[in-house]
């Protein structure tokens, strides 16, 4: 198995262990961490969909219009685009998948990011720290 030490700004020690899964396994000092989780636009878009017409927007369009905002030609913020202001309220969190982890110090990882020659998809909180699951 190969496995990497990464120092972080505060001297904590983190490795990195490839396992034969092809998964990674994170350890090192996460007391002071925080993480993140993935944007759940199903319901937002579902709304969305059933208040327009056939000529509505892909899901791809939509997710990109619900954080749109409006500017002036000075490029002052005005208010959030018609989409946002409709249906960002609507947008969740997917709190049962971790798509960042960034210990205090670093180092910073987070979904589509690549480590070990691999792609990290999410991670997964364990007794040693995170596994890093990959593609």
């Amino acid at each position: 198995m190969k496995t990497e030490t990464i120092t972080n700004r505060y001297n904590d020690e983190f490795t990195f262990t490839e396992l034969k899964d092809g998964n990674i396994q994170w350890a090192g000092n996460f007391e002071y961490a925080r993480c993140g989780f993935p944007n759940d636009y199903s319901n937002a878009y579902k709304v969305f969909s059933e208040n327009k017409d056939e000529d509505s927007l892909s899901l791809e369009e939509f997710i990109f219009e619900v954080h749109q905002s409006i500017h002036d030609e000075d490029g002052k913020y005005i208010s959030p685009g018609p989409i946002a202001d409709g249906y960002r309220n609507l947008v969740t969190s997917k709190i049962h998948v971790i798509d960042m982890v960034d210990p205090s110090g670093g180092p910073y990882m987070s979904a589509g990011m690549n480590l070990m020659g691999k792609t990290i998809v999410e991670f997964k909180s364990n007794k040693d720290g995170y596994l890093i699951i990959t593609k």
